[in-house]
């Protein structure tokens, strides 16, 4: 058979030089583990494999033939809206339509109005079972356990050539997606990996992936996609000096600062890491995780730049994650805390995001239940710089006020000049000018909400959850990103169909022939929040 596999990294063709620019060097790096597992599977099945990555580049549709047997697409929440209308193209073509990743976990009832076959957790099996056409559609369907096996790095190369490689050849930021774990012992309410089980896959398959990609592509980045990197760090870091120094890949990751004691950060430096994505959340809340107690406000801030100052001295890149607008979040002093956190620490990136309810997560549920979710906000504006929910202790002109200033402070002229000044490597401060370049077009947006919400009543009853009618705002941006793709979905499509909460009902039952149904509780992190975290 013909197998199509895409890999939805934007939902929208990119036109605007900077966007461009960041989606080549940048976006295009995130590419997913499991749509490269899947192209292995069904090589090894011995079917005919087309694979590609969609980042913006050019249309969709001519990344992979037209007329294929089976199209795997996988996509984040935000892409949901390209993922149906790349659907519904296939299906004229006769091709069984099936969807995966983060979004099919989250969302799977709306998934399954225009897809024959929605999957979460996945293995081989599964997979054959679907190009042997042994499930019946509309199915919702599971492996019915958690990731345990999936294909080497040098079985994934062929993929990785494609989603990295610039004309056949490695550029600047080619990454290499590796996993060593899956799971996280911590329950942040924002993420749906809360109540996973932390796993480490066998120490001598990551030094397998290591030793491959030192022997044969040693410039490559190596990026570790795990949900929180290295909690048996000092095992994990014993795999990779097993290898000699010399020979030893680049890498980044995401990990949590409870687990970078002082006396483990050396081991970064001398294991090649160059990037690292730790969690601070919100200055209120989560400071087991960011490895500062019960400390909460101005102490956490004195914390974390702390440590921040020490990852300095042995890491040259680092972001700092914070989700600002959480229900601890109250007043001026957590805008004034992330403000003084970025002037004081120019060199590190500060990854500012909005609170985004994706299913399987407790912050879903417990939005779902208080009515605080804007049931009629599209499932394409599940991202920042959008709000699809109606927060507790902000008003929405007030949070857009806030998002703005501390925007245009990370991005101002200065913070560029005085992070060009650091000891950053170069390819670190091209990434940086990126993020500065793509940050202020956000802000542009930031500021049309914000006019918005004070000149358009509907609007701003519309972020009160006082009425469900959904401004034109939207609508019309809506239609403007899917571009051609919009004719081909009906009215209904940007309605979502909210998952109820997992505590209250039942999951939702779909007809399948062999396995077990995927209900409304996912268990694996939204990627499209793992591609802004990293990113």
């Amino acid at each position: 058979m013909r197998v199509g596999i895409l890999d939805l990294l934007s939902d929208t063709m990119q036109s605007l030089v900077g966007r461009k620019g960041y989606g080549r060097y940048v976006r295009k790096q995130f590419m997913s583990i499991m749509p490269q597992a899947v192209a292995v599977w069904c090589r090894e099945l011995g079917h005919e494999v087309h694979y590609a990555t969609f980042w913006g580049q050019r249309d969709p549709m001519d990344l992979v033939p037209p007329e294929l047997d089976v199209v795997f697409i996988s996509a984040y929440t935000q892409c949901s809206a390209l993922a149906y209308a790349l659907s519904i193209a296939f299906k004229r073509h006769g091709t069984l339509t099936v969807i995966g990743g983060p979004h099919a976990r989250s969302f799977p009832t709306d998934a399954s109005r225009f897809f024959d076959i929605v999957v979460g957790d996945c293995d081989r099996t599964l997979i054959d079972d679907i190009l042997h056409r042994r499930i019946d559609p509309p199915a919702v369907v599971n492996a019915g356990h958690p990731l345990h096996d999936f294909p080497s790095v040098e079985e994934r190369m062929p993929e990785i050539r494609v989603a990295s490689y610039e004309n056949g050849r490695p550029i600047s930021t080619s990454i290499v997606p590796i996993l060593s774990s899956v799971g996280c012992p911590y329950s942040c309410n924002f993420c749906v990996d809360w109540n996973s089980d932390y796993r480490a896959f066998p120490a001598s398959r990551l030094r397998n992936d290591l030793e491959y990609l030192s022997r044969n592509h040693p410039n490559l980045i190596v990026v570790y996609h795990d949900p929180n990197f290295a909690i048996r760090f000092d095992e994990t870091m014993d795999v990779i000096t097993s290898l000699p120094v010399e020979r030893r890949n680049r890498y980044m990751m995401e990990s949590s600062l409870s687990v970078l004691k002082d006396h483990r950060i050396e081991r970064l430096s001398a294991t090649n890491c160059i990037y690292i994505a730790p969690g601070i959340e919100s200055w209120g809340d989560y400071s087991r995780k960011a490895g500062t107690g019960s400390s909460t406000g101005r102490d956490k801030l004195n914390k974390v730049i702390q440590k921040m100052n020490i990852l300095s001295d042995h890491v040259p890149g680092i972001m700092a994650n914070f989700v600002f607008g959480t229900d601890a979040d109250d007043g001026d002093e957590p805008a004034a805390l992330t403000h003084e956190f970025i002037e004081r620490l120019p060199e590190i990136w500060p990854n500012i995001q909005i609170p985004t309810p994706f299913g399987g997560s407790p912050l879903y549920d417990e939005l779902m239940q208080s009515g605080r979710i804007i049931s009629e906000m599209p499932f394409s504006f599940y991202f920042t710089p959008y709000l699809a929910i109606v927060l507790q202790n902000y008003d929405p002109i007030s949070y857009y006020d806030y998002l703005i200033k501390l925007n245009e402070i990370a991005s101002s002229k200065k913070m560029a000049v005085r992070r060009l000044g650091t000891r950053q490597p170069l390819v670190m401060k091209f990434v940086n000018l990126l993020r500065t370049f793509a940050t202020r077009r956000d802000i542009q947006d930031f500021r049309t909400i914000r006019d918005l919400l004070v000149t358009d009543r509907a609007f701003l009853a519309f972020h009160e959850g006082r009425t469900n009618t959904l401004p034109e705002y939207y609508a019309h941006n809506y239609r403007r990103r899917l571009g051609r793709f919009a004719e081909l979905l009906p009215p209904s499509a940007s309605t979502p169909i909210l998952e109820q909460p997992a505590t209250t009902s039942a999951p939702t039952v779909l007809p399948i022939s062999r396995r077990t149904v995927s209900g409304s509780n996912p268990t694996l992190v939204q990627a499209s929040r793992r591609q802004s975290r990293l990113t």
